[in-house]
């Protein structure tokens, strides 16, 4: 077996088909707290972000494609760049988040295009905003709250309805452990309540920096809900997994979040 298809089913038979069950409540101020806590969980804004991305997707009957890049995050500013480093034919293409606006620099033409949050990354299952810090407290309001087993992680799931416009999604379920404050599931939905996507993150590794614990999934597997195909009369759906490794926080030279320094690597 494939060793990918082999990590796509291990992950969604825990966190598709995961058994639900009641639990103590928590007060609204401490769910309100817990969900500020799952968006902070995203962001680093004390230092520089470096990691290897490796992103592979799948598409049912059609096999699969790896992309391997390197991510350069500074959230404090909210700047990023990736650099596309696999394979040979993707090689030196680039996105790059400043002043709000996300460029997509490809060394074929040497052109930059504008591109959004809301846009595929390479084609797959995954948005540019995967890439980057989530604003669940800052942009989405708490309709519902439930305190529920997630394999065997005591979560509170949370049903969230957009504040803003600005959102890749108007509304989200998300499943967040007590513990920590860590996102282990996320459904994406339309206004009309049809589930577009599941992002599943079932681990995450610890990086101390800066006299503090970072948390990075160790990997997430997106399922596209509204691209499958019927194959041996079982639907499958299109997946995307992200790895992150490699990871550094520390400083990086400015000149990494400017179009010159993606034309310059594409180069290389």
């Amino acid at each position: 077996m494939n060793k990918y298809k082999g990590r796509f089913s291990a992950v969604l038979f825990v966190f598709l088909f995961a058994g639900i069950g009641q639990l103590w409540a928590l007060s609204s101020a401490e769910y309100e707290s817990l969900l500020k806590k799952a968006e902070d969980n995203t962001a680093f804004y004390e230092t520089d972000f470096k990691g290897n991305y490796t992103v592979v997707q799948n598409k049912p009957g059609e096999g699969q494609n790896v992309t391997e890049a390197v991510m350069y995050r500074r959230d404090k500013t909210g700047s990023w760049t990736i650099l596309v480093t696999g394979p040979a034919k993707e090689k030196g293409k680039g996105y790059l988040q400043f002043d709000n606006n996300i460029w997509f620099y490809d060394p074929a033409d040497k052109r930059f295009t504008f591109t959004s949050a809301k846009d595929k990354f390479q084609n797959t299952n995954a948005n540019n905003s995967d890439f980057a810090p989530q604003h669940y407290s800052r942009d989405y309001s708490i309709e519902e709250t439930q305190e529920v087993i997630l394999g065997k992680m005591n979560c509170v799931l949370f049903t969230l309805k957009a504040k803003v416009d600005s959102v890749d999604y108007p509304m989200l379920k998300l499943w967040v452990t007590k513990d920590d404050g860590l996102v282990r599931k996320k459904e994406d939905y339309s206004l009309s309540g049809q589930k577009l996507r599941t992002t599943a993150i079932p681990s995450y590794q610890t990086v101390k920096a800066v006299e503090k614990n970072y948390f990075i999934p160790v990997s997430m597997l997106i399922q596209d809900n509204l691209k499958g195909k019927k194959i041996s009369g079982k639907v499958q759906y299109e997946q995307t997994q992200i790895t992150i490794r490699n990871i550094v926080f520390e400083k990086v030279s400015d000149a990494v979040y400017t179009k010159p320094y993606l034309e310059m690597n594409s180069a290389k």
